[in-house]
């Protein structure tokens, strides 16, 4: 099969396109593309295919058949582009133009190369708040819901306003439009279908370690103990071997201590949270927001729902309202290879519920009795408060009990 060429083309169509490339488009049997890419090409003589959500179809008939063909596309094809698709599936030469993300920061006068990028075309918003955050620079592909006004609604909703965004419409074509803006002004302006939001960040914005204190959480008031100990929550985040990638599921969330901190953990991830208590719904909302944690929060009663949620990397089990084994079987029906499942219990017979659930699975556990006082001052000297004693149940799958 001759391999296909793969042509980046800008905003401003045939203007910068070098004249070997304008060649083999016209001596091409077949030209495929968007229709904006197709439209600087009237007077093509071969067939043309419009590409839009067909990609499977689309890689159907390149393979099928044996014209020559040129595929289209913006600018440098492999940069979340269709080239990256396409190169796993047929042969094909690249020839890049300039990115729109070269662009926009050739505007504003800035390296691009320590900038995080992030692409919302075709994608969903649901965890950029973690992403971003404390990033210095941000590049944001954008698509007709995902535009610069539904971003900045979205940035303010999490209180991240300490930067400053630069708009770059139609980047090198012929109604080209550059502006930076507050993300207050952005929210109300109206933008080119063609444009990519830059993100700088001007000023400080809040920040937190790992192990945020207990007292930084919006909490149910006067009850006390609903809320995973900051102790506790750290040995239990250190027993699920989370990486960036993280699917990770939090079954009784309550105020979403862990769920926070493990989509921190987990940036390029993904966590779902399940809570059955109202009350505790809106705690966990107000904390997302304070601590731009962005994951899925269901109102709900385990393990009820958990079918909605994909298959997670790790589980933490805080609350079952007396259904643990039902959740745990579950849990380990859907835990992928390699997973791990933590179980915070304070009481023995739910300790031992839980080892008699994991050794029905054939998985391996391993329990900490975590005993913790913290120092609190009386007159002039200082005495300990203890916590409550609780069990941290690890629960790691492996290839042996695989089943």
């Amino acid at each position: 099969m001759e391999r296909m060429k793969l042509i980046g083309i800008g905003a401003d169509g045939t203007d910068s396109l070098p004249a070997l490339y304008e060649r083999w488009i016209h001596e091409s049997e077949r030209l495929v593309g968007g229709e904006r890419q197709l439209s600087f090409f009237p007077h093509y003589k071969g067939e043309k295919i419009v590409i839009r959500s067909n990609l499977s179809s689309l890689f159907e008939t390149l393979v099928n058949g044996s014209k020559k063909t040129v595929i289209l596309a913006s600018g440098d094809p492999l940069f979340y582009g269709i080239g990256s698709y396409l190169a796993k599936k047929v042969p094909i030469e690249v020839y890049p133009s300039v990115s729109s993300l070269q662009w926009a920061f050739a505007k504003i006068g800035e390296s691009w190369h320590d900038a995080y990028v992030v692409s919302l075309h075709g994608r969903s918003m649901k965890g950029l708040a973690q992403r971003i955050d404390g990033k210095e620079k941000v590049a944001i592909l954008t698509d007709e819901t995902n535009d610069p006004r539904a971003i900045a609604s979205y940035l303010l909703e999490y209180g991240i306003t300490e930067y400053e965004a630069f708009v770059g419409e139609n980047l090198g074509g012929e109604n080209e439009r550059c502006r930076f803006m507050t993300l207050e002004e952005m929210k109300d302006d109206k933008f080119s279908p063609l444009n990519i939001v830059v993100l700088r960040r001007v000023h400080k914005g809040p920040s937190w370690t790992f192990g945020i204190e207990d007292e930084e959480f919006f909490q149910r008031k006067p009850e006390k103990g609903l809320i995973t100990k900051k102790e506790v929550r750290v040995l239990s985040l250190q027993a699920l071997c989370l990486h960036e990638k993280s699917v990770v599921w939090d079954i009784g969330t309550c105020t979403g201590s862990v769920a926070i901190e493990a989509a921190k953990m987990a940036r390029e991830g993904a966590v779902f949270a399940i809570e059955k208590n109202a009350h505790d719904i809106e705690m966990c909302q107000k904390n997302m927001k304070k601590f731009r944690a962005d994951f899925t929060l269901v109102h709900g009663r385990a393990p009820e729902q958990l079918e909605l949620f994909p298959d997670p990397d790790a589980v933490f089990i805080g609350g079952t309202s007396g259904s643990l084994r039902d959740i745990v079987g579950v849990c380990c029906a859907r835990l992928k290879q390699g997973g791990r499942i933590v179980v915070n219990a304070v009481t023995i017979e739910t300790l031992y519920e839980a080892m008699e659930a994991f050794r029905q699975y054939g998985y391996h556990v391993d329990i900490l009795l975590a005993q913790f006082s913290r120092s609190k001052p009386i007159l002039q000297l200082t005495r300990f408060d203890a916590l409550n004693p609780i069990y941290i149940i690890s629960a790691r799958k492996d290839e042996k009990n695989d089943r």
